[in-house]
């Protein structure tokens, strides 16, 4: 974390960088870092792009750029495990390159890393990571509102693995600086008549295995009938946790290109599961691709066979 800070303090401008469909704790980690550099070190230019997210605007603008801005620049790309899943891949254009993550490492990149997997959330390494130098640094209102954003949305609203006493000191810390349980709770808790109806066409279309996985089919179709975007089709995936008998769950999305699986557990881990897929992720929460709907009959049976593991382990 000091030489972060010292390559932070060095550069005059810095990019930084997420990964592609940017979640909660992508845009607060992102968007409470800028907020923390620009107003600790007010003279220095400081920039998130990268893709846009609806669910969690509330945080902050992604910022567009010219590629001459990265020359002489610093990039910092966090929440992102594997350079594929970078969003904007110009940041390989900045002088220096920092990866800031708390996923599994599958891909070392970057010139100099902070990986701990220990984390729950990025964005808690982020508010940490202030907390460490909090007689050098600053935060306003809007970093603590992007932060206490990231944690809460990547922890489950602290009911996921991983949340500890450390989870619930930073949340404390960005309450004091200005963050509302309740504003947040607001901006994340709205919902249109079409996302309403989305979840009951998941409830109404599951598919339960003998071997103890739970799925649904998101197709194409069904995201343009119910007029929803592809980040709010994919964050209905935890609508199928906490089924009695079935600790693994996914939502397989259709993309025009391919099926993107967003894997979960609440038992065995499945991370390694989803790197056969190429993907990885968390022990509990990866994601996955595969090329067409004919490889769900294969990915189904690699899924049971790590329940099956897992239920016959003592």
């Amino acid at each position: 974390m000091k030489r972060i800070l010292e390559k932070i303090k060095a550069y005059n401008t810095i990019i930084i960088h997420g990964h592609k469909r940017p979640d909660g704790d992508c845009y607060g980690s992102q968007f409470g870092l800028k907020d923390i550099i620009t107003t600790s070190f007010p003279n220095k230019e400081v920039y998130v792009v990268g893709e846009k997210s609806d669910y969690v605007d509330f945080v902050g603008q992604v910022d567009v750029i010219t590629d001459d801005v990265y020359q002489g620049a610093l990039s910092i790309v966090v929440d992102t495990a594997v350079q594929d899943r970078v969003s904007d891949k110009r940041y390989v254009l900045g002088k220096e390159v920092i990866k800031i993550d708390h996923h599994i490492p599958v891909d070392d990149y970057g010139h100099m890393r902070w990986v701990d997997t220990n984390f729950p959330s990025c964005a808690q390494m982020i508010a940490y990571f202030y907390h460490t130098f909090r007689n050098e640094l600053k935060m306003t209102k809007q970093g603590a509102v992007a932060l206490y954003t990231g944690i809460v949305t990547d922890t489950g609203r602290f009911r996921y693995r991983g949340v500890s006493r450390l989870t619930h000191q930073m949340a404390g810390m960005l309450l004091s600086l200005g963050a509302e349980v309740e504003e947040i709770d607001r901006h994340l808790s709205k919902e249109t008549l079409n996302m309403v109806a989305l979840k009951g066409y998941v409830y109404s279309n599951f598919v339960t295995t003998k071997g103890g996985f739970v799925y649904l089919k998101m197709t194409r179709e069904a995201i343009i009938k119910y007029e929803v975007t592809d980040e709010q089709a994919a964050s209905v995936v935890n609508l199928l946790s906490g089924i009695e008998g079935f600790p693994v769950w996914a939502l397989f999305i259709e993309y025009p290109t391919e099926i993107r699986v967003r894997l979960r557990s609440n038992g065995p881990d499945i991370d390694k599961l989803a790197n056969h897929y190429e993907g990885g992720g968390h022990a509990k929460a990866a994601g996955a691709k595969l090329k067409s709907w004919d490889d769900i009959k294969r990915f189904v049976t690699d899924v049971e066979a790590v329940v099956k593991r897992y239920l016959d382990t003592p």
